[in-house]
């Protein structure tokens, strides 16, 4: 038996590092959209776009080549489940500027510390 380590935390535990309380818990983004991007009409569709757009991202211009090419939905799934094959909400991105794209759509909340 061992202290868990959470810092202040009295509780033993018999293995691992955390007890329940303070256990880190596991974040599963995208989890329950995962099976439709191995369907035949996702894939159909992304070379769709990716032909529409001349394989090139749409935000920068810069050619992309096949496999690494990533295609962004406009309007997320999770708000408009109707749009996930519609072409006009899908474009062609190169894999730097889908992570900053994605970033300026779903932001995370900054933590505003407020010290004395």
């Amino acid at each position: 038996m061992k202290y868990c380590s959470e810092q202040g935390c009295r509780q033993l535990i018999s293995k691992g590092r955390y007890c329940d309380k303070h256990r880190r818990k596991k974040r599963n983004v995208g989890a329950s959209n995962k099976p439709f991007y191995s369907t035949d009409a996702w894939k159909a569709l992304k070379a769709d776009c990716y032909q529409r757009d001349k394989g090139r991202c749409t935000r920068c211009n810069q050619f992309v080549f096949g496999k690494k090419a990533q295609h962004h939905h406009i309007i997320p799934i999770n708000d408009r489940p109707d749009l996930k094959l519609d072409p006009d909400n899908v474009t062609t991105l190169c894999p730097t500027c889908h992570m900053i794209v994605e970033h300026e759509t779903n932001p995370k909340p900054k933590h505003n510390f407020k010290w004395r």
